[in-house]
């Protein structure tokens, strides 16, 4: 990330601000990882890919506690996304020049967990879609990754801070800051590590780094 920030001041600015805002897309692969037996059944992890941004998700059904309890704030959903921001930023609209040159130093961070009530790829576009294949163990890991980035209130609950900006959307507070440094990106890649696939998260700032990884994924295994 620092070769990022050796950049020029309205270098970062433009970085900043494709970071928070942009709409892109890129061609799909489906990359998969084989169970850790025959016997097992596989799991999938979607990586969702929203411009410079990255969303991890799951089939609601496939959730496991404690992460399957976020079930019950969106009943409808069959698949569920999952990807950190800027609290600042996103929450207090903070949209202007100042605010985007905020979001590059560390802050509170913001979850915001999409309902699907069809498939990523109906919502999103299958060329912003990977589909990773693999074992529960490994998406139950992701899962309890998803989970530990959720804030908990006072009394130890995980309860949505308002609605997001789709349907079927929540805001969650975040125990992780977000930076220049730990973008939603980094974060969406810290969440495949953690399944112990060949994913690095270090200097992982935009989408793309993220994605051209995911994809790889499909030509390794």
């Amino acid at each position: 990330m620092t070769r990022y920030l050796a950049a020029s001041l309205p270098a970062v600015l433009l970085a900043c601000c494709a970071l928070l805002v942009s709409c892109s897309s890129a061609p799909v692969r489906r990359a998969q990882q084989p169970p850790a037996t025959s016997m097992q059944p596989a799991s999938v992890i979607y990586v969702v890919k929203r411009a410079w941004h990255v969303d991890i998700g799951f089939a609601a059904a496939d959730l496991q506690p404690p992460l399957a309890g976020l079930r019950s704030d969106l009943p409808h959903a069959r698949f569920m996304l999952f990807g950190f921001g800027d609290r600042h930023y996103l929450l207090d609209q903070d949209r202007g020049p100042f605010g985007m040159l905020a979001a590059l130093w560390p802050g509170r961070g913001l979850m915001l967990v999409t309902g699907l009530g069809n498939t990523a790829q109906a919502a999103f576009g299958e060329a912003n879609v990977v589909e990773i294949r693999v074992s529960p163990q490994q998406a139950l890991a992701a899962q309890r990754f998803v989970w530990r980035s959720l804030a908990a209130a006072q009394d130890g609950a995980v309860a949505p801070l308002r609605a997001g900006p789709y349907p079927d959307s929540l805001y969650y507070a975040a125990s992780p800051a977000y930076s220049a440094w730990h973008t939603c990106n980094t974060w969406a890649a810290e969440a495949l590590r953690a399944t112990g696939l060949p994913i690095h998260s270090a200097g992982v700032a935009l989408s793309g780094q993220l994605w051209i990884q995911a994809r790889r994924l499909d030509a390794r295994y």
